[in-house]
């Protein structure tokens, strides 16, 4: 008989979970460190985002608004195998994601991307502080109307892009669906259901949205160069916290990474534990 799942979010307040600055770690285990100005460094340490609970849903915003800095929301649980069942709602831009078997600062773990935002993605896959790996096959833009407000996602032409879908960040992937299923299956301005599977010592992730299977990984099948079994095991562990994520603005899209008054939302939040 599988194990029940177990409620990660009371719906009324942030009991279970707790706020770390978005520190940047190595690209991988023992790389090099990042090169941070202190002024900088100071400013990120001081800043744990605004989680606020809303309607019955997490809400995570840059704190303050327009400040550029992010933030991680960490369960004070750890998890190793699991299932992980939840509804998220962002605002456009908003560049986030869920960190799976993530360190004690929320930046070194497998992500589950959500980047709705210029060039992102949504449910493939980035090695957090773990390779840097990429595994995506479409990217995203925005349809505008006349007045310029946001009304609808769309494939990102290439000619644009500033981040370039590329044949290695494809090859990364075990199964995924075409962009322009995803857009079939994507509710714009509305609740996204999404379901995660993480199981095995070097893991294959799977992500589904709205009950269609978007993409799958197998870390076991990544490139060497792009990724180190053994390293990541030993940094991240045998288990690890759910992470979810406020991105900092940088220069290449600054505010069209965050915008200033953007959040996202989480609700339903459900971990069934293998």
């Amino acid at each position: 008989m599988s194990s029940p799942f177990l409620s990660l979010f009371d719906g009324k307040s942030l009991a279970g979970w707790h706020a770390v600055p978005r520190k940047l770690p190595s690209i991988r285990p023992g790389g090099p460190a990042r090169q941070v100005e202190p002024e900088l460094m100071t400013r990120i340490v001081a800043h744990t985002g605004r989680w606020t609970v809303e309607e019955g849903a997490i809400c995570g915003r840059q704190e303050p608004a327009g400040s550029g800095l992010g933030a991680y929301l960490l369960s004070d649980e750890k998890y190793d195998n699991f299932e992980l069942i939840f509804e998220a709602r962002p605002d456009w831009p908003a560049d986030t994601g869920v960190v799976l078997r993530a360190t004690d600062i929320g930046s070194q773990g497998y992500q589950v991307l959500l980047d709705h935002r210029k060039s992102g993605n949504i449910g493939g896959y980035y090695g957090n502080g773990i390779g840097g790996f990429h595994a995506i096959n479409f990217n995203l833009d925005v349809v505008r109307d006349a007045s310029g407000a946001p009304t609808g996602l769309c494939l990102e032409d290439p000619a644009t892009t500033v981040e370039p879908i590329t044949a290695i960040k494809k090859s990364l992937l075990t199964d995924a669906i075409s962009g322009e299923a995803f857009l079939k299956t994507w509710n714009w301005g509305d609740w996204n259901e999404f379901h995660i599977v993480i199981k095995g010592c070097v893991p294959v992730v799977s992500t589904t949205i709205n009950g269609v299977k978007i993409a799958e990984m197998d870390a076991a099948r990544l490139p060497a160069d792009l990724f180190d079994p053994a390293a990541v095991r030993a940094l991240l562990g045998p288990a690890g916290r759910i992470a979810l994520e406020i991105h900092d603005n940088d220069p290449l899209l600054g505010d069209e990474r965050w915008g200033r008054d953007s959040a996202c939302r989480w609700r339903n939040i459900r971990l069934r534990p293998f």
